[in-house]
């Protein structure tokens, strides 16, 4: 695909949609998905890891999926809590018009599909679910980190899956120290090769020790 990625903006390569069948909140669906996005021919290892292990999502407020693709994580917290508001933010505009596909396929009217910079300022989230674009590098993916951690709602969890191979126990490290006033980062679950990190945002500094390998 040369310099054409699943975090390019504009994806060069032809669309080529296809349907797949996936489960996703204990339901079997056929999704629609299309070349030049993340993990197109099905759900990817990681998302499966972190959707497994995670906790049922708040019932409400706004949730956030970092990273959306064609959707995957979204779907499934829409699914799990029809009251909330789900917002799947992506560079990559194929993914978010999948997302937006797949939405209304199912009869989801709970989901924004947006561009980071089309998120309002002031919404606040009470959980954070993402497989983030580790590919992106290092200093980018910091960047996407500071910039949407800090928007946790006090006393809400962020929710990460990272394989281990691709640096997620360096990324734990950087963001207990990262965030360290008012949060904690911990291991929460290693599955397949992934491990699922959990930051919760306490509103104060934490009384207990962050945990690290």
């Amino acid at each position: 695909m040369g310099s054409d990625h699943y975090f390019s903006a504009s994806p060069a390569s032809a669309e080529n949609l296809r349907r797949v069948r996936v489960a996703l909140a204990g339901r079997d669906l056929e999704v629609t998905t299309a070349r030049g996005v993340f993990s197109p021919d099905h759900v990817d290892h990681g998302t499966g890891v972190l959707l497994a292990n995670a906790p049922a999502p708040p019932p409400g407020g706004h949730l956030l999926d970092l990273g959306c693709g064609w959707g995957p994580i979204a779907l499934t917290l829409a699914m799990e809590s029809p009251h909330a508001t789900i917002w799947a933010v992506d560079v990559n505009e194929r993914a978010l018009d999948l997302v937006r596909r797949n939405a209304e396929d199912l009869g989801l009217s709970n989901i924004n599909a947006s561009l980071p910079e089309d998120v309002p300022d002031g919404i606040s989230f009470r959980t954070i679910r993402s497989n983030p674009p580790i590919r992106v590098g290092k200093s980018e993916l910091h960047s996407l980190l500071e910039r949407w951690i800090p928007r946790l709602d006090e006393r809400s969890d962020a929710w990460l899956v990272v394989q281990r191979n691709l640096g997620s126990d360096s990324l734990q490290r950087w963001m207990a120290g990262t965030f360290e006033n008012g949060y904690s980062v911990h291991r929460a679950a290693t599955g397949r090769g992934f491990r699922v990190l959990r930051v919760r945002r306490h509103g104060s500094p934490p009384s207990g020790p962050i945990d690290l390998p």
